[in-house]
């Protein structure tokens, strides 16, 4: 979007609340990684959360604003982390951080993609095993009240899970080497 454009501002504040909502867990879990006092953790991410609306006209709707939040992120553990520091931090623990940083930038991009992947690979699962899934994994149902449910014992719940966590574990495959390949 081009930033002449004016969005309504009512619509810019939903705009923040459901990009917010759709990325809260995972910039909570980035910054929760990255400080070691769950309390400070807790009042960074409430900061950040202040940061990210007050910086929101700022923000080019339509782009990544999970990284974009990130980099929000980290500003605010770098100027915490300034704050509470005595004396002056090192470079080789600011490489450090930025090196974890990135790191789990990284990893969480690979995740999401895991994610997404494994999503379409259940939805291609025929709909008695998708059931079967869901209440193992969703549900947290025993292997027994599995049985019970789909009128199956509980060693063909058992055989059945593993066949289907194989599918799931070849189709993902399948579907990373060819998003991977360049």
């Amino acid at each position: 979007m081009d930033p002449s454009e004016s969005v309504p501002v009512v619509a810019r504040d939903e705009a923040y609340l459901r990009l917010l909502a759709e990325h809260e867990r995972a910039l909570s879990a980035y910054i929760f990684s990255l400080v070691a006092s769950a309390t400070d953790a807790a009042d960074i991410f409430q900061d950040c959360k202040l940061a990210l609306w007050r910086m929101f006209d700022r923000f080019e709707l339509g782009t990544d604003f999970r990284a974009w939040s990130r980099t929000v992120a980290r500003h605010q553990i770098l100027n915490y982390r300034r704050a509470v520091k005595r004396r002056p931090e090192s470079p080789h623990e600011q490489a450090f951080f930025e090196a974890v940083a990135d790191e789990i930038d990284r990893c969480s991009d690979e995740l999401d993609l895991r994610a997404e992947v494994l999503s379409d690979c259940l939805k291609k699962l025929p709909e008695r095993h998708r059931a079967i899934i869901v209440w193992r994994y969703f549900d947290d149902c025993s292997v027994e009240a599995i049985a019970a449910k789909s009128q199956r014992s509980i060693l063909a719940v058992y055989r059945l899970l593993s066949r289907i966590r194989d599918g799931l574990n070849d189709c993902i495959s399948r579907r990373l080497r060819v998003a991977q390949r360049p």
